[in-house]
């Protein structure tokens, strides 16, 4: 069974990077046809889907957020990464990091964390 766990900071000043790691068990990102993705849930948007690095190596991020996103994988660690540059407070919310094998929707999902944006 495939499990992710998001780590991070949890406090982000206005202006700075968001730098969110994922570390997936079970399983090697490797090789594994999955999705990885980055979504967020906001008391006012509700679930918002950021973005994904595939099994191919392709990513591909959600337009209002592409020009200050970045998605990555490290095959050493088992992990993927997001980075959101330039943040506000717009930004603060819940991030989940979820894995799933294509077609097969969003099957693994990490428990979420926090994270504010605040000077």
């Amino acid at each position: 069974q495939v499990q992710l766990q998001e780590s991070g900071p949890g406090l982000v000043k206005p202006s700075q990077t968001l730098s969110l790691t994922c570390t997936v068990s079970g399983g090697s990102i490797a090789t594994m046809n999955y999705y990885w993705t980055w979504i967020r849930q906001t008391p006012g948007k509700g679930l918002e889907w950021i973005g994904h690095y595939a099994y191919d190596g392709s990513t591909f991020y959600s337009p209002s957020q592409k020009s200050r996103t970045s998605i990555s994988k490290d095959t050493s660690k088992n992990q993927f990464t997001l980075e959101l540059n330039s943040v506000t407070p717009e930004d603060t919310a819940v991030y989940y990091c979820s894995g799933g094998a294509a077609g097969e929707g969003y099957t693994s999902w990490g428990q979420g964390t926090q994270v504010t944006v605040s000077s």
